[in-house]
């Protein structure tokens, strides 16, 4: 009878804690689909993709300055030591996503951007097929055939609806962005805490979207003409703190806190539900729907990306054991 209750006390926190892990997963995913909407309010008001981009870290490393440095508690050879690790997430998984997703969307609608950023699993297959010369499992190759055609869809190459070619560019960007966020999660030691991995991410992502636009490479164009979300008009102010403070900090920060309950593969599938929420919240608040057969395409893409990870060969990138990613960047 001992040993029954110790095993059964023994679950339940486990239960609790892996419910409370999909609770924080889901408020990531909802916070990351609707950057997307809000950018592209501004863009349509005439800021430049990477002007939104810039507000966007600059506001959200603001934001969490104080919060990171109190997380730090002096730990400053944790610092150092992970400054590689810090300096390619906000140079990649940060600044590299960003670019790349929000010049999609200035061509494309937010939906089949993201839907064309989210095949990074499929990318990964091919890395890691070319590393270490396995042939992958049976649901990693359907997934990916099922993938590629879901893309085919969504390009609606015939239809109406036809994306534009750099749109399709910028989106696989994010695409190689995102899957090379997933390589650098492995390398993330266990003693970075998530808010410094987030923040020192953030600052590094301000610095370099601001020096790609002070050198002319990242055009930076801003304008304080009203936005219109919900068929109403409202201050340019609106969208920028959303972006920098919810759909930000507060997303970056909840991914992480998520992957480390759930661990990668069940917070990767439950980040799947991104794309739904940035389909509905772009539906909402700007009227955008993909057509049918972008929606059948996106189906496609998401039952392909789900039969990738259900395989543990798809995302198995480093032998030993290690440290977890953090979140979807977007």
């Amino acid at each position: 009878m001992t040993a029954h209750l110790t095993a059964t006390d023994a679950v339940r926190p486990a239960s609790r804690t892996q419910t409370t892990g999909i609770a924080v997963a889901l408020l990531s995913a909802l916070m990351f689909a609707l950057s997307g909407p809000f950018a592209k309010s501004l863009m349509d008001s005439g800021w430049s993709p990477g002007a939104a981009v810039l507000v966007r870290v600059g506001g959200a490393a603001l934001i969490m300055l104080v919060p990171t440095l109190i997380a730090m508690r002096g730990r400053w050879g944790t610092l150092r030591r992970s400054s590689k690790v810090i300096l390619a997430y906000g140079v990649v998984a940060i600044t590299g996503a960003q670019v790349g997703f929000f010049n999609a969307v200035s061509y494309m609608s937010v939906g089949v951007a993201l839907l064309i950023e989210y095949l990074a699993p499929v990318l990964l297959v091919l890395l890691v097929w070319a590393r270490t010369r396995r042939r992958p499992g049976i649901l990693t190759i359907v997934g990916t055939i099922v993938a590629i055609v879901g893309m085919v869809c969504v390009l609606d190459l015939t239809g109406a609806q036809t994306v534009h070619p750099l749109g399709v560019a910028w989106a696989l960007l994010a695409a190689v962005s995102l899957a090379t966020y997933f390589i650098l999660g492995t390398r993330i030691s266990d003693d970075l805490p998530p808010l410094v991995l987030a923040g020192g991410g953030l600052v590094v992502g301000t610095v370099t979207v601001a020096l790609c636009g002070a050198i002319g490479l990242l055009p930076l164009a801003f304008s304080t003409a009203d936005v219109t979300m919900l068929g109403v008009q409202m201050s340019w102010l609106v969208p920028i703190l959303a972006l920098a403070l919810f759909s930000t900090a507060l997303a970056y920060v909840t991914g992480i806190v998520a992957t480390a309950r759930l661990g990668t593969r069940l917070a990767s599938f439950v980040g799947l539900s991104e794309v739904v929420f940035a389909v509905l919240a772009s539906w909402l608040l700007l009227a955008e729907l993909p057509g049918p057969l972008q929606l059948v395409g996106g189906l496609g893409i998401l039952a392909g990306v789900i039969l990738v990870r259900a395989d543990k060969y798809a995302l198995d990138l480093t032998p030993p054991p290690g440290p977890r990613p953090s979140p979807s960047p977007n």
